[in-house]
C-alpha cells in the first residue's frame, strides 16, 4: 500500500461543503456528510448509480407552469417542468433567456462618442508594441498609441482583451480603432474587444473603427452576439466604388494621397492606400488592402524669453501668457507690437511615427511608388532635404520576408535616423510567453502531472534549427546593414513627449519566465509538492487499480484507498485501447470572456492519424493550440482538421472560428483539398458571411438542425431509396423539428410546448435537397476519421442552442471480437435537461458546462447553465464513465470551488489539459492533488462583481 507522508495530510482534508438547491428532486436529498476522498468511509458501501428516472427524474414535460425566481435583485421569469407521474421533478430555467426575449428587459443605452478636453503642451505621449501573438505567431501585433486623455489602437488581433488584462492596460479612453488590413489576422479581437467596451459604465461605450474596407457589413453582422453593437460608429476609406460608407469620405486627389481621418489639438494621423501592384483591381479581396498609417503631433512653441520680452517694453504680467499662446501684444512702454516669435525661442517639431503594414511583395511595390512620401525623405547623407520632415519612429508590421527584400530596406533607409522597430512575426519571439501568468500556472501543472499537462510546444532557441542571428531577418534574399533598426518586444515603447524623453524606453518589457524559478518558487510555497508529484507518477508506473482500505497504523502512516474503482469498472470500449487512438485537449475552459489563467471555450478532439475536429472555436482558439502544440504542430493541426462544430452564437464559443479557417485555407493553398465544414446554429452563417466578403474562409456551413438524430434518420431514408435531389419533383422540405420521423411530442421542445417558440422557426423549413450534398460529405468526412456519428441535440441556454455527441466507430481486437466504439458528449452551455441525459447515456466521457459553484443555483438558473453538483448528477444519471467540467465562470480566477464528495468519477478541467482516452481510469485520481497545487487559491476574484456583469453582457 502506497504510503502518504505526514506533509501530504492536508491534501486529505475536505473542502468547506457549499450550500446547494437541488433544482431535480426525485426523493428527499440526505444532508450529505462532509468526508475526505481518502477516507474509511469511501471503501465501504457507498451507493450504487441509480437509473436515470429514479436519480434525477428529468421527466418529459405534459404542460408547464411559472414561477417568480429572483437572482441578482431581478425578477426573472422560470419555466419548470410539471411534476412527473410521480409528482415531485422540477426543471427550472430563465424562459426569456432561453427565448432570445429577454433582450427587451434591458436598460436602452445611447452611448456617444466622448468629447475630450486636449493640452496639447502638457502631456504625455508615446507609442508601445502591445505583443499579442509574439509568441504563438497566430495574429498581428496591436501598437498603442497613448496620450493623456485619449486613447489609439492600431489593430486588434485575437486575445488583445486577455493582454490588456494581463498586463492592466486600461481600455476606457480608446476612441479609435485603426486596421492595417482588415481580416482575421488584424481584427479578430475586435468583438472580444467591444464587449469590453459596451460593458463600460451605465451607459456604455462608444468607438469608432477605421479600416481600408466596408465594416458596417461585419459590424452589423456582430448584432447577434455583441449587445448595442451601435455604438460602433464604422469609417471606411478605400471601399468598393458602390459601397455607401466610401461615399461618405472625402475622395482624395489621387489614391496614393494621404487622407485625414483625425485631426485634433494633439494629434493628426492619416492613412495611404496600399493595394497588391500587379493585381487586377476587380479581383483584389478588401481583406488584401493594407495601409500605412501616419501619426503626426503638432510642434510646439519655443521657450518664453522674458529678457527679450522686457526689451520690447513689455511688464511681467497677463501679456506672457498671451504670447505664450500665440497672440501679439501691443508694448507697456514702446509704440510697437510684439509677436510671438520676437520672444519664443525656435519650435519644438512635432514627432513623426509611421506604421507600415507590406503583407507581399506586391505590396512593396506599390509603397515604392507613393510620391507624397517624398516629403518624409531625408538625402543621400541622410540629412533633411528643404522643407521636409523629420520622421522619428517607423513600426513596420511587414513579415520578416517582406522585410528583409533589398526594395524594403532600400526604402526604409529614406527615413535617415528615424527608430525602425521590426514588429512583424520573428521567430525568436516564440521563447517569451506573452501570457506569463498563464505560463506560469501551466509550469506548475506540468511539474505536477506531465501526463495530461504536457510541457507547452515552444523551446529555447538552442533547441531550434536556427541561430539568434537568423530570428532578426528571414533568409530569403540578402539582407542589408539596417541604421537603428530593432526587434519588437512586448511593451516596448517610444516616447513622444516629453520632448526631452524622445526616444526609445525599455523599463515595461516584462522579465522573461525561468521554468526552473517556477518550480523552485512552487516547493517554497508548498513543501509537499514534490511528495504529490511522486503520488502522481506512480498512477503511470504500475500503481494497481484495486480497492483498499484507507487505514493508519500505530506509527500514524496513512494508507490511500481509491474509491472511484469500487463503482467504475472499466467500459469495453476502453478494451485494449491504443493510445493513438484519441486526445481531448481543453484549449479553453473559462466562460464570458478570457481572464488571465483561462481562455474561453475550445475542446481539439486529436483522432490523430485520422485527423481532428473542433468543439467550439473561442477567441483565441489558435494561440491556444500553438501553445500546446508549437508553431509548426499546430499547423499541422489546423491542416488535418476534419470539421469545426459550434454550439451556439455568444461571442465566447467561435470568434476564433475565422482565424482558424483563414490559416488553413493558407496553409493548403496550392494544395487539393476540399473546404472545411463549419457545423453550428444558423445565427453564425451571417457572421462567417459578413467575413467572407472580407477574406475567403474557405469553408461550408451546414446548420446544427441538420445534424440531430431526426436529420440523419431522415437522410439515412431518402438515401436508402435513392433519393438525389436532382429534379424539383424530388424536392423535400424537412421541417426543422422533424415530425414526420421523430415522436417530439414529450421533449422539451414538443409542438405547442412554450419552448418550442425558439427551436421552431416558422416557414423556415430545412431543405432538403439543399442539405443532402452536405450530410453526404461529412458522413463521408466521419468515416474517415473513424468516427460512427456526429449527432447535434437541443438543450437550454439560448434560441438554437445544441450539445453534441461523438461516437467512434467499433473495432475489432487481436483475436477477432468485437469492441463498441468510445462515446464523447459535449453539453455546450445549458440548464441540466432531459436531452442532454438522454444524448449522455453511455458516455465514455462527458464535458459539461459547470459555470458556477452549488450556492449559486439562482444564478444559474437565470442565465441558463449549470451548477457543478447539476452538471455531476447529468453525467450521474447518464451512466457517464468520466465527467469533465469545464466553463467556469471567471469569478474563480484558478481554480472552482466544489464539493469533493460529487467528484468521485469526475475531473476539473484547466487549460491546455490533454487526456488520453487510456488515462481515463486514473482520470479522477488527480483532483485532490490538484486541490493541493492551488489550496491557497480557491477563493472567488475580487472583481467577480464585474465578471458577472461582463457575463451576462457578453451572453445577451
Amino acid at each position: 500500500m502506497p504510503y502518504v507522508s505526514a506533509n501530504l495530510r492536508l491534501l486529505f482534508c475536505p473542502l468547506k461543503p457549499t450550500l446547494s438547491f437541488p433544482l431535480f428532486i426525485s426523493k428527499p436529498y440526505p444532508k450529505p456528510k462532509p468526508f475526505s476522498l481518502f477516507t474509511l468511509l469511501a471503501s465501504s458501501k457507498r451507493q450504487r448509480n441509480v437509473p436515470y428516472r429514479d436519480s434525477l427524474n428529468l421527466s418529459r414535460r405534459n404542460n408547464s407552469t411559472f414561477r417568480e425566481h429572483k437572482g441578482r435583485g431581478k425578477e426573472v421569469p422560470m419555466e419548470e417542468t410539471a411534476e412527473d407521474s410521480g409528482g415531485s421533478s422540477s426543471f427550472g430555467f430563465n424562459k426569456r433567456r432561453a427565448e432570445g426575449r429577454d433582450k427587451s428587459d434591458r436598460p436602452k443605452k445611447n452611448p456617444q462618442l466622448k468629447e475630450r478636453k486636449l493640452n496639447p503642451t502638457n502631456t504625455i505621449a508615446y507609442v508601445q508594441i502591445l505583443g499579442t501573438g509574439m509568441d504563438t505567431q497566430d495574429t498581428s501585433p496591436s501598437v498603442l498609441l497613448f496620450f493623456d486623455k485619449q486613447r489609439f489602437i492600431f489593430n486588434a488581433g485575437e486575445g488583445l482583451q486577455r493582454f490588456c488584462t494581463e498586463h492592466k492596460i486600461k481600455l476606457s479612453k480608446i476612441d479609435h480603432i485603426f486596421f492595417s488590413r482588415v481580416c482575421s489576422e488584424t481584427a479578430g479581437g475586435l468583438p472580444g474587444l467591444l464587449l469590453t467596451l459596451a460593458g463600460m459604465g451605465e451607459e456604455g461605450y462608444s468607438v469608432k473603427v477605421w479600416g481600408s474596407s466596408d465594416l458596417d457589413f461585419l459590424v452589423g453582422a456582430m448584432k447577434s452576439f455583441i449587445p448595442h453593437a451601435t455604438m460602433v460608429h464604422t469609417q471606411s476609406f478605400g471601399s468598393a466604388p458602390d459601397s455607401d460608407v466610401a461615399a461618405n469620405m472625402p475622395a482624395p486627389n489621387k489614391v496614393a494621397d494621404p487622407i485625414v481621418l483625425v485631426k485634433d489639438e494633439v494629434v493628426k494621423i492619416s492613412a495611404i492606400l496600399l493595394q497588391p501592384h500587379s493585381s487586377e483591381p476587380s479581383h483584389i479581396k478588401p481583406g488584401e488592402m493594407s495601409v500605412l498609417y501616419i501619426c503626426e503631433l503638432p510642434e510646439l512653441m519655443g521657450k518664453f524669453d522674458p529678457e527679450k520680452a522686457a526689451s520690447l517694453g513689455l511688464k511681467a504680467g497677463p501679456k506672457y501668457r498671451e504670447l505664450q499662446h500665440g497672440t501679439s501684444v501691443k508694448s507697456d512702454r514702446l509704440d510697437i507690437m510684439v509677436h510671438p516669435s520676437d520672444v519664443m525661442g525656435p519650435p519644438v517639431p512635432g514627432p513623426i511615427v509611421f506604421l507600415v503594414d507590406c503583407p507581399t511583395e506586391s505590396h512593396v511595390q506599390e509603397l515604392l511608388s507613393i510620391e507624397c512620401l517624398h516629403g518624409y525623405h531625408t538625402d543621400v547623407s541622410g540629412h533633411q532635404t528643404e522643407n521636409s520632415k523629420m520622421v522619428n519612429c517607423v513600426i513596420h508590421l511587414s513579415p520578416a520576408s517582406v522585410v528583409s527584400s533589398p526594395n524594403y530596406q532600400n526604402w526604409m533607409k529614406k527615413f535617415g535616423s528615424a527608430q525602425h522597430i521590426m514588429a512583424g512575426h520573428e521567430k525568436k519571439n516564440i521563447e517569451v510567453p506573452i501570457l506569463k501568468s498563464s505560463a506560469r500556472i501551466a509550469a506548475r501543472l506540468n511539474y505536477l502531472c506531465p501526463q495530461f499537462f504536457p510541457a507547452p510546444g515552444f523551446w529555447p532557441l538552442q533547441h531550434l534549427n536556427y541561430s539568434a542571428s537568423d530570428a532578426i531577418a528571414s533568409s530569403e534574399g540578402p539582407t542589408l546593414k539596417i541604421c537603428e533598426s530593432i526587434s519588437a518586444e512586448n511593451l516596448l515603447k517610444f516616447t513622444l513627449r516629453p520632448y526631452s524623453q524622445l526616444g526609445l524606453d525599455r523599463s515595461h518589457i516584462p522579465t522573461l519566465i525561468d521554468q526552473s524559478q517556477v518550480i523552485d518558487e512552487l516547493h517554497s510555497e508548498i513543501p509537499e509538492i514534490a511528495d504529490a508529484a511522486e503520488h502522481v507518477r506512480r498512477f503511470w508506473h504500475g500503481l494497481k487499480e484495486s480497492r483498499e482500505a484507507l487505514t493508519s497504523s500505530k506509527n500514524n502512516e496513512v494508507m490511500i484507498e481509491e474509491p472511484w474503482f469500487s463503482e467504475n469498472t472499466l467500459p469495453s470500449c476502453l478494451e485494449n485501447i491504443r493510445r493513438d487512438d484519441l486526445e481531448i485537449v481543453l484549449l479553453g475552459t473559462g466562460s464570458s470572456q478570457p481572464s488571465k489563467y483561462r481562455n474561453v471555450s475550445s475542446v481539439y478532439i486529436n483522432l490523430y492519424s485520422n485527423g481532428s475536429l473542433l468543439l467550439d472555436c473561442g477567441e483565441g482558439t489558435l494561440g491556444q493550440l500553438k501553445r500546446r502544440y508549437g508553431v509548426d504542430g499546430a499547423d499541422n493541426a489546423i491542416r488535418n482538421l476534419k470539421c469545426v462544430w459550434i454550439s451556439h452564437i455568444h461571442a465566447d464559443h467561435h470568434t476564433g472560428l475565422a482565424r482558424v479557417l483563414a490559416l488553413r485555407r493558407d496553409l493548403l493553398r496550392g494544395v487539393p483539398h476540399e473546404p472545411l465544414l463549419v457545423i453550428g446554429p444558423r445565427q453564425l452563417k451571417r457572421y462567417l458571411d459578413a467575413y467572407q466578403r472580407l477574406e475567403d474562409l474557405d469553408m461550408q456551413f451546414l446548420d446544427c438542425r441538420s445534424t440531430t438524430e431526426a436529420s440523419w434518420d431522415t437522410f439515412e431514408s431518402i438515401k436508402e431509396s435513392n433519393y438525389d435531389g436532382s429534379s424539383p419533383e424530388s424536392q423535400i422540405h424537412l421541417n426543422v423539428n422533424y415530425e414526420s420521423t421523430q415522436d417530439i411530442n414529450g421533449t422539451l421542445f414538443a409542438r405547442g410546448s412554450r419552448m418550442q417558440s425558439y427551436w421552431r422557426q416558422p416557414d423556415n423549413p430545412v431543405d432538403h435537397s439543399a442539405v443532402y450534398p452536405f450530410l453526404n460529405r461529412l458522413k463521408k468526412v466521419l468515416r474517415e476519421a473513424g468516427l460512427e456519428a456526429l449527432i447535434s441535440f437541443p438543450v437550454v441556454h439560448c434560441p438554437q442552442a445544441f450539445g453534441i455527441v461523438l461516437k467512434a466507430a467499433e473495432r475489432l481486437n487481436s483475436v477477432g471480437k468485437v469492441i463498441p466504439g468510445w462515446k464523447i458528449v459535449y453539453s455546450g452551455d445549458t440548464r441540466p435537461c432531459p436531452e442532454l441525459v438522454d444524448a449522455s447515456h453511455g458516455a465514455t466521457v462527458l464535458i459539461h458546462e459547470a459555470t458556477f459553484e452549488d450556492g449559486l443555483v439562482e444564478e444559474a438558473v437565470a442565465r441558463n447553465h449549470s451548477t457543478t453538483k447539476e452538471a455531476i448528477e447529468v453525467g450521474n444519471s447518464a451512466g457517464a464513465y468520466r465527467i469533465i467540467l469545464t466553463h467556469f465562470s471567471q469569478r474563480y480566477p484558478k481554480i472552482p470551488v466544489f464539493d469533493e464528495t460529487h467528484m468521485h468519477k469526475t475531473c476539473i478541467a484547466f487549460d491546455m489539459m490533454s487526456i488520453n482516452i487510456a488515462d481515463l481510469p486514473v482520470l479522477p485520481k488527480v483532483l485532490p492533488y490538484l486541490k493541493l497545487l492551488f489550496r491557497n487559491e480557491m477563493t472567488v476574484d475580487e472583481s467577480d462583481d464585474f465578471m458577472d456583469a461582463l457575463g451576462a453582457l457578453v451572453e445577451k
